[in-house]
Formats: structure tokens, C-alpha cells, sequence
């Protein structure tokens, strides 16, 4: 029974020592990604933070195997955090980027499908409309140009905030604002729904 409990006890000890240095490891990696991560990707660190400590410890549990010849508990160099941490941050850039984005020139252009089919003098309006829009976008203050055309694109306001490194109500003022300019601008130029 003596002896039971000492491997559970050791065990317990074991798995403590574990965890103790796996805190350790993240905190360290923590410190290196927020000293190379832009501001516009803050909101990111925590994932960036999990995403480097995984392969951390990916990569010691290979070295707990033998395949990289060394032992498990060892300390982990500070150049391979620092080359974890800069791995996670520029996959992290490549996520964000890989987001394709639609000019409104080419969101206003109908499918090639379509033409044959539509109307000619819907087509011709529907380009008037859009082109009454850009000028109209065109003489919104900068702020409210960057919320509204993501909004009009199919952000929520949410995601939005999240492209443009504001705050949500920052945003969510900016585009209502932005829209009604917007609407006074198409109703000067004879366009009301």
C-alpha cells in the first residue's frame, strides 16, 4: 500500500513539476510576442501566445521521444522561443491577410451571367446608383469613409472595429453617422429609395 502511494505521490510531484514549467514557458513566450507584435494585431497575442507554446511543447514531447536526442526537462533556449514566438506572429499576419477583400468598383459590377438576362436600362441605373455612391463616400470625413465602406461591404460593425483597431462604439457611431451623410448625400442628388 506504502508503495502505491508513493508513485501516486511521485506522480503528483511529477505532473506539478509539468505544469509549473509549462506556465513558465508560456509566460516567457508571452513576453517575447508582445514585444514583436504590431498594435494592429494585440487583439491576437493570446492565440499567437497558444499557437507558439504548442509547437514549444510539440517539440519537446519529440525530444521526450528521443527523436531529437535530448531530455524533456531541460530548459528551452530563449532563441527558440523568440523563433516560435516570430513563427506564430507572421502565420498570424498570413491568416489576416489571406481575407480577401472586394473593391466597391467591382462589388457594383454585375456577374457576366446576369448581363445577357437583365434589363440594359437597370444595368445603366444600378451603375448610376453605384457611382452617386463612391462620390458620395468620396466626401465623407476619412473615418467615417474606412466604416462605412467596410459596413457596406458586408462587415458587421464588430468586425469592422477589428480591421480598423477601433472600438466597437467607435465603429458602430462612425458607420451610423457615415450612412446617414450618406443617405443626405443620395437624396441631394435625386436618389431615394
Amino acid at each position: 500500500m506504502a508503495d502505491s502511494s508513493s508513485t501516486h505521490r511521485n506522480d503528483a510531484i511529477r505532473t506539478a513539476a509539468q505544469e509549473a514549467d509549462i506556465v513558465a514557458l508560456r509566460d516567457r513566450l508571452q513576453l517575447s510576442i508582445r514585444r514583436i507584435c504590431p498594435a494592429w494585431l494585440a487583439q491576437h497575442a493570446d492565440d499567437m501566445i497558444q499557437t507558439a507554446l504548442m509547437r514549444v511543447l510539440a517539440a519537446r514531447g519529440e525530444s521526450d521521444r528521443g527523436v531529437r536526442g535530448g531530455e524533456g526537462n531541460q530548459p528551452v533556449a530563449s532563441s527558440y522561443l523568440e523563433k516560435a514566438a516570430y513563427s506564430a506572429l507572421v502565420d498570424e499576419i498570413r491568416r489576416q491577410r489571406r481575407r480577401r477583400e472586394v473593391s466597391m468598383e467591382e462589388s457594383f459590377e454585375a456577374p457576366t451571367e446576369q448581363r445577357a438576362t437583365t434589363n440594359p436600362e437597370r444595368i445603366a441605373a444600378g451603375r448610376e446608383i453605384g457611382r452617386a455612391l463612391l462620390a458620395c463616400l468620396d466626401r465623407l470625413v476619412r473615418a467615417r469613409r474606412l466604416a462605412v465602406t467596410l459596413y457596406l461591404q458586408g462587415h458587421s460593425v464588430p468586425e469592422a472595429a477589428a480591421l480598423l483597431a477601433w472600438t466597437v462604439k467607435r465603429t458602430e457611431n462612425l458607420v451610423f453617422r457615415g450612412l446617414a451623410d450618406v443617405r443626405r448625400c443620395l437624396t441631394a442628388r435625386g436618389m431615394t429609395p
